[in-house]
């Protein structure tokens, strides 16, 4: 029996005025709207008392497993507001599958893929005037979930929380076509092989951070990470998918071999490639190949991808994995193949191309 997600009346409402200045100049995802979906599993009942209410705080105790063990996974999608007013999820039902897949690793309970539809489109239509227009903005939805149990022991919670929650967001980057610099680092990994790379939860992220913060410092604002074993091979940036373009018209990323988020945005690209003149080639990428390929003019662009920013031009590359500081600049940063990529994938989103491949679904209606 599917969970029902019913709205639960509360207090909490955002007069107009409010919203309207809200909208005007969002943030990424500095406001949340006025709801929350949520739904509570143990393990003697499963999954219940699902419901939309108030955006509310958590009551979470300090010896809450999810606070020491980190048994938490997410995703994030959006909705978009097209020209005549109504709003669209963009392949909700792979963020979907990709929950189940990230639950599966982290060792927490499964929620089906059509719980987790009836609840993003039940948020999305209760809190439906919070969907910007304009200027590609959204309305960033994050489902989450997590270890809801007080213990100190080492073991997987027989209690777990689910909840979405979402808010409106500007661009992630303020114009979508500004080159972003990249660390290239073979101090840090994001993950090996057997770890949570291809999970989407909490950890992976923290992971991310002293390699950030060690780009920053070097002037960059994103960071690559290559294989744990080696460093020689790429995988994927701290929270984006990797692309490189070559001059005899391929789209080249490196496999998601289980170290690699599978995103949903490079699996569109990969889609979209071969209509727009493109091969699109999965396979293993080294940095040495990487590195010359743009020295020697074979590869002329690089860019990123993912739900938050979309597709990201890579200005240059700077790395010291010879133990010298060196900076690689692309030859074409605002080429015109990231720029078709990117403006072909926003018009599906936004409704200003057709669909054809049945990426968007209305909010509301379920397939």
């Amino acid at each position: 029996m599917s969970l029902p997600f019913s709205l639960v009346p509360g207090t909490r409402h955002t007069l107009p005025e409010q919203l309207v200045d809200i909208l005007a100049n969002p943030g990424f995802v500095t406001y949340f709207s006025d709801h929350m979906a949520a739904a509570t599993w143990t393990a003697e009942s499963g999954w219940q008392d699902s419901r939309i209410e108030n955006y509310h705080v958590l009551d979470l105790t300090p010896g809450s497993a999810v606070l020491h063990y980190g048994q938490e996974i997410f995703e994030g999608l959006k909705v978009y507001r097209h020209a005549d007013g109504s709003t669209w999820f963009f392949r909700p039902e792979m963020n979907g599958r990709r929950l189940i897949r990230s639950a599966e690793r982290l060792d927490l309970p499964v929620l089906p893929e059509e719980d987790f539809l009836t609840s993003v489109h039940a948020l999305a239509t209760i809190d439906e005037a919070w969907v910007p227009s304009g200027n590609e903005m959204s309305y960033y939805m994050r489902p989450f979930m997590f270890a809801d149990q007080e213990f100190l022991g080492v073991h997987s919670a027989s209690r777990v929380t689910y909840a979405v929650i979402g808010g409106p967001a500007a661009p992630y980057i303020a114009d979508g076509m500004t080159p972003v610099d990249i660390w290239v680092t073979t101090r840090y990994s994001r993950s090996g092989d057997g770890g949570t790379g291809a999970a989407k939860c909490g950890g992976n992220y923290a992971s991310s951070l002293a390699a950030q913060r060690e780009g920053e410092e070097h002037g960059c604002s994103q960071v690559l990470f290559t294989d744990a074993a080696s460093h020689e091979w790429m995988e994927e940036l701290g929270g984006m998918n990797f692309f490189a373009v070559t001059s005899d018209g391929k789209l080249v990323t490196p496999p998601t071999s289980g170290t690699i988020l599978d995103g949903i945005t490079r699996d569109s690209i990969l889609t979209l490639a071969p209509s727009l003149g493109f091969t699109p080639e999965v396979r293993p990428i080294s940095l040495s190949e990487l590195f010359a390929g743009i020295v020697e003019g074979d590869i002329a662009e690089a860019f990123a991808c993912g739900t938050a920013a979309v597709v990201t031009p890579i200005g240059r590359l700077v790395h010291a994995a010879t133990g010298q500081l060196e900076t690689i600049p692309l030859s074409s940063p605002l080429g015109d193949v990231t720029r078709a990529i990117r403006t072909r994938l926003v018009d599906i989103q936004w409704g200003r191309a057709d669909d054809q491949y049945g990426w968007m679904h209305k909010v509301g209606e379920r397939p």
